[in-house]
């Protein structure tokens, strides 16, 4: 008994009510698998509405039902269609749309789910294959040539901005926090 180092037993491990013997997985919701094929027909009736003239209904519907269950493939093709509708509504029209959503019934999970899909569509914008366009320097140090290269998503980048800025303006920093914290990915 003398042998024994009291400062290396971990007393958490004896304790039942300690925070590490709390399981994970309670905290990750429950989601319903979904196949691609359902996003991607999910995506043309949005499509078709977006085509149709109703930017407010196809916004609504991809808002709505987003794929938390889908694989990466479908994940991204839901992604594509969401930032094509954003792309096709007018900045005008933006702060009137996302108030009579955020009025509507269950508008505030509507926005955060918006707001999911705008840091996505921040996070995918950043050119990602700079690995390549890395060129080792005579000095030790690399340089990551970005000019010409990283230029096509600027565009997307500043719609993305710009709804950032109406939604939090009509939504508040809640949003920002929620979607930060939640745990389900678009």
């Amino acid at each position: 008994m003398a042998n024994i180092n009291w400062r290396t037993i971990n007393i958490d491990a004896l304790d039942p009510e300690s925070p590490a013997n709390f399981d994970l997985s309670s905290l990750t919701p429950a989601v319903a698998p979904l196949s691609t094929a359902d996003v991607q027909n999910n995506a043309q009736q949005i499509r078709q509405l977006l085509r149709g003239g109703d930017n407010e209904g196809a916004l609504q519907g991809a808002l709505e039902n987003p794929p938390y269950g889908a694989d990466d493939k479908g994940k991204e093709t839901h992604l594509a269609t969401v930032i094509e509708i954003l792309q096709s509504i007018r900045q005008s029209d933006m702060s009137p749309m996302l108030s009579r959503i955020y009025s509507a019934p269950g508008g505030t999970e509507a926005l955060d789910v918006l707001m999911k899909y705008i840091y996505k569509g921040m996070a995918q914008a950043s050119p990602a294959s700079n690995a390549s366009k890395i060129t080792p320097q005579p000095t030790g140090f690399s340089q990551v040539h970005t000019r010409g290269g990283g230029e096509g998503g600027g565009q997307a980048m500043s719609v993305l901005l710009s709804w950032h800025e109406k939604l939090v303006e009509i939504a508040g920093p809640g949003s920002v926090v929620r979607v930060m914290t939640d745990r389900r990915t678009v």
